[in-house]
């Protein structure tokens, strides 16, 4: 069972910021709460005990919320925005567990992480996406697997009838992750999944789990009613 999570909360957040213009997005107020305690509280309850949180932007507007944490936890602040992938980079780097967990902290996606953290190991994977099955969609990408679960492709946004999108939840092996050739500064999505899918153990574990991303206002509008 993999016990240790980063979550990145760096973003600027720009399409959200006239819903909360002085916030880092993860930091939005929902129902008197910051968004980025719902995911914090999903992954207590699923059993994670250490986060490692990678801030970027306005990362000191964390500090008075953070320390009334029952949680063990580590900062990774970026001096300067360094990608998706650069910031996991960075985070892997003060994470200590072999297998990590990697979320996006403006996403709340209520997986199973036992049951991610088995299906990851059990394939040896480099990288796990938690996939969720969407209809009528056109805001997302699709993930393509195989009938072994494998990775197979990925597709742009557009409008699709049915398929599986990134849901931003990742296993990530953290010592490969770290011997990649890969730059400061990148992005985890193009650069790494994308780029190397076809050349290292890659899967997707599908989960049809509640999923909300705050990214619009339109989104954020919604969290505050669901998550009342």
């Amino acid at each position: 069972m993999i016990t240790e999570a980063i979550i990145l909360a760096g973003g600027l957040g720009t399409r959200l910021r006239d819903a909360v213009p002085e916030l880092p997005k993860c930091m939005a107020p929902v129902n008197g709460k910051p968004f980025i305690h719902y995911v914090i509280s999903h992954f207590q309850q699923q059993g994670i005990t250490d986060i490692v949180f990678a801030l970027g932007y306005k990362s000191d507007a964390f500090d008075s919320y953070l320390s009334s944490l029952s949680i063990n936890y580590k900062l990774s602040i970026e001096d300067e925005p360094l990608g998706t992938g650069g910031a996991i980079k960075l985070a892997c780097g003060i994470a200590t567990s072999a297998n990590v967990i990697v979320t996006n902290g403006d996403t709340l996606y209520k997986a199973n992480i036992a049951a991610l953290s088995a299906f990851h190991t059990t394939k040896n994977a480099d990288c796990t996406i938690c996939l969720k099955p969407m209809q009528q969609f056109d805001r997302y990408g699709v993930v393509h697997i195989n009938e072994t679960q494998r990775i197979t492709s990925f597709k742009e946004k557009q409008f699709y009838e049915s398929g599986y999108i990134n849901a931003g939840l990742y296993a990530l092996n953290r010592e490969q992750f770290l011997s990649e050739a890969l730059p400061q500064k990148f992005s985890f999505e193009k650069d790494y999944m994308e780029a190397l899918f076809s050349q290292r153990n890659m899967f997707g574990n599908v989960q049809d789990e509640y999923f909300i991303d705050i990214g619009i206002p339109e989104d954020y509008a919604r969290a505050q009613k669901k998550l009342a």
